[in-house]
């Protein structure tokens, strides 16, 4: 599998994960989550997880408003209530 947009494939022989990476930055904030194939079942799983979840927070952060050209930390601190409920 190839990466996507935002979402980076971590297989690597040597270590101990292997995985989807979801790496969003926008104004100046960066949101990241590593979704493991282990925990989530396979390298399939943990990909449609990963979308979804890059999905919410794409929706979330582009349709917040901006505070001097940077996210509100409200935004902010949904944005990582998304990434932790995942």
């Amino acid at each position: 599998m190839k990466s996507r947009k935002n979402l980076t494939r971590f297989t690597y022989e040597t270590a101990a994960f292997e995985g989807w990476r979801l790496c969003l930055s926008r104004d100046g904030t960066t949101f990241t989550k590593y979704f493991s194939d282990k925990f989530y079942g396979g390298p399939r799983k943990s990909l449609k997880e990963a979308e979804r979840v890059k999905e919410t927070l794409i929706k979330l952060v582009d349709n917040s408003c901006r505070v001097n050209g940077k996210l509100s930390k409200v935004t902010i601190l949904k944005g990582q209530m998304i990434l932790e409920n995942y």
